[in-house]
């Protein structure tokens, strides 16, 4: 492990900054042009090594399956604090919503919406972690 600047060690830098994102249409197409690694009731999650000292991740939430804007950012915001606590190896993360996950009758979001989503997200990063000894 290697020391930043500020202290930490790479391995466990704990924010989400631009560097950590995929943003670019060809960098989200290069991953999603892999099959899927893992799948849960409500996500997919597409994976690819990237070059970088860190994971970078990527997050597609479809309006037609997230028809409030609300749970669009739930989904978005779970996902994201969950990839920044889970020590991961450089790969390109990409996490796609693949089932509805309310409707527009019902609440936008629930406690037990985001719990349900919180324990499929860890999961699908579980599945990737990095090994301790690494």
């Amino acid at each position: 492990m290697t020391e930043n600047t500020d202290g930490r060690s790479q391995n466990c830098v704990r924010d989400f900054s631009r560097e950590r994102r995929i943003v670019k249409t060809d960098e989200f197409s290069s991953v999603f042009r892999l099959r899927p690694v893992y799948r849960t009731a409500h996500f997919v999650l597409y994976t690819r090594r990237n070059t970088l000292p860190h994971a970078r991740l990527g997050v597609v939430a479809a309006k037609r399956l997230a028809p409030r804007a609300v749970a669009r950012n739930t989904v978005k915001r779970v996902t994201r604090e969950l990839f920044r606590l889970t020590p991961l190896p450089p790969i390109d993360c990409i996490v796609r919503l693949s089932k509805p996950v309310n409707t527009k009758a019902g609440p936008a979001t629930t406690a037990r919406l985001k719990q349900q989503l919180r324990s499929e997200l860890t999961q699908l990063f579980s599945s990737q972690r990095l090994s301790p000894g690494a």
